[in-house]
């Protein structure tokens, strides 16, 4: 006799299926999907395009000499330089195309990571969640074809990113980096791209839900990060254990080493091959892994707008507060080597220089613009969840009941301004504490953590900005991620090129005063509180006077 579980293990053949086999209808979800994604694909692609460009723009113009990459080799052979860049086989001979390969690789293989899991998660479990999913599958579409159209897509953008790197860094005529190792940096991008996404075809019929499928995601492009650092410091092993251990050993624009390549590509085929598979082993919207049962009554923080708001955005605070304490740690830990590092390096010289203060305080002043710039990632993306919560419909119900809009839409900007500000104290307290072992300055703790927490009036007008798109403008909502991405271009960037001043004060961290090397100025910081608040108030306003938007 047959069970439920057995049909659900073993599915019986649709309609679709005996007309054109599991993989029908492919083709037209491929060009549904990228009909679907013709923004995000592109500003993935050009972001991550433009930004190695003018990385490798900003490297040659820093370190045009022998002496000047000689001289950043050395600082780079330390524990702490490795970890956060890559093998030490780079170091040999560091050209302009190595350094790219050593400092950059490990960073932008992350961001593709990040890329294809994403594009792999929306056009399949998120589909289901929807319900879409259970639609187009009623028609002549195979029971693999969603899957393998994700996958399609997500190698489509590998792919064009791939064609892109290989033809701009073969264009740019560096000395060091020729046309082969230029093909070679761009298909390792690809490569590792097509394993994560595996990872991900993976991971997506675990749980039942977009989020947990794409945190779970993460967590490997996480820990794959982590086994390369490690590997690199310590024991070789532990970086093949790792996919962007495997790019990085392709020793790109040095040995120019193509096989490791087959390794991506070898696990993109098992990850994608066992994704298949175990979606057989599962109901449509259904996941491999039992939704745990809730309690009976939920706890009195749940019934109020502000702890919901807090248990919807939990797991990614998690993550991000994880993620900056980290990334502090390790700035911090190379901190007592600034000086060392930019001896020789005279555009930083006159960039710590226009900072003031000592090597060591003016270097942590510029890094903290850019710990300040990845915590503002978090601000947006939570001032933005009301959104999707609106166009999925969930806001809907909840706001016919007696909770106001603007409690509703304020208990989710609370959590992004509270959880930013958050962020910023975790971050300084990374790198205060090893920035203060790595320098022997016991005072440069409460320094450090106190020149984090001053970029909270910059994160809360960040929020304040994405709310008033969002009150009055919701389908336009993309519009606010321009403040980070500009302000990580002129106020990190634009400190070493040395942009106008003009270009800085249109950012709300321009405004921060640059401690630890500055004086403290409370002034433009309750300015920025105002602005913020200004913000706020009219998003809640434009929330209040419009329709919901469930498109």
């Amino acid at each position: 006799m047959t069970t439920v579980s057995d049909a659900t293990r073993r599915p019986t053949a649709t309609g679709a299926e005996t007309r054109g086999g599991a993989l029908a209808g492919t083709g037209t979800l491929l060009r549904f999907n990228l009909r679907l994604d013709r923004v995000r694909i592109p500003v993935w692609v050009l972001a991550l395009f433009l930004g190695t460009l003018s990385t490798v723009n900003s490297r040659s113009a820093l370190y045009g000499t022998a002496a000047d990459r000689a001289s950043v080799a050395k600082t780079m052979g330390s524990p702490a330089a490795l970890a956060m860049t890559g093998p030490r086989h780079y170091l040999d001979d560091y050209t302009i195309g190595s350094m790219i390969g050593h400092q950059l690789l490990g960073f932008t293989t992350i961001l593709v990571g990040l890329m294809s899991v994403l594009i792999v998660t929306r056009h399949t479990r998120t589909e289901e969640e929807t319900g879409r999913a259970e639609l187009v599958r009623s028609t002549v579409v195979g029971r693999h074809a969603h899957l393998a159209s994700a996958l399609a897509t997500a190698a489509v953008a590998n792919l064009a990113l791939a064609v892109l790197l290989a033809a701009g860094l073969s264009g740019l005529g560096i000395e060091g980096m020729d046309g082969t190792g230029s093909l070679l940096f761009g298909l390792g991008h690809a490569a590792v791209g097509l394993a994560f996404a595996g990872i991900a075809a993976i991971t997506v019929q675990v749980t039942a839900h977009a989020r947990g499928a794409s945190g779970m995601a993460l967590a490997a492009i996480g820990a794959a990060y982590v086994l390369r650092a490690a590997g690199d410091v310590g024991t070789d092993a532990l970086s093949w254990l790792s996919p962007i251990g495997w790019i990085q050993r392709t020793y790109v624009f040095v040995d120019n080493n193509w096989w490791p390549l087959l390794l991506a590509l070898a696990l993109a085929v098992i990850t994608s091959a066992a994704g298949f598979a175990l979606s057989t082993r599962r109901d449509v919207g259904a996941g491999l892994k039992a939704a745990r049962l809730g309690r009976p009554a939920a706890s009195d923080a749940l019934g109020r707008p502000l702890g919901f708001a807090l248990r919807l955005h939990r797991g990614m605070l998690i993550g991000f507060a994880a993620g900056l304490f980290v990334l502090g740690g390790m700035y911090g830990s190379i901190l007592g080597e600034a000086a060392d590092m930019v001896e020789n390096v005279e555009q930083v010289q006159k960039a710590l220089e226009r900072i003031g203060g000592s090597v060591s305080d003016s270097f942590a002043s510029m890094i903290l613009v850019l710990v300040a710039v990845v915590a503002s990632i978090y601000v947006v993306m939570a001032a933005l969840r009301p959104r999707a919560e609106e166009s999925g419909g969930r806001a809907e119900p909840v706001l016919s009941t007696g909770l106001s809009r603007a409690r509703w839409l304020g208990s989710h900007l609370a959590v992004a301004m509270l959880g930013g500000t958050g962020l910023l104290l975790l971050a300084g307290l990374g790198f205060g504490i090893s920035g203060a072992a790595s320098t022997g300055e016991d005072d440069l703790f409460l320094k450090v953590l106190g020149a984090a927490l001053a970029y909270a009036p910059a994160l809360w007008v960040t929020a304040g900005f994405a709310a008033a798109i969002y009150g009055w403008f919701p389908r336009a909502t993309a519009a606010a991620w321009i403040v980070p991405v500009y302000a990580f271009v002129v106020g990190y960037l634009g400190q070493i090129l040395d942009f106008p001043d003009w270009m800085d004060n249109l950012s709300p961290f321009g405004h921060v005063p640059q401690l630890p090397s500055a004086d403290m100025d409370w002034t433009p910081l309750a300015l920025l509180t105002l602005v913020a608040a200004a913000l706020l108030w009219l998003g809640l306003a434009g929330f209040r006077r419009r329709d919901l938007d469930l498109k």
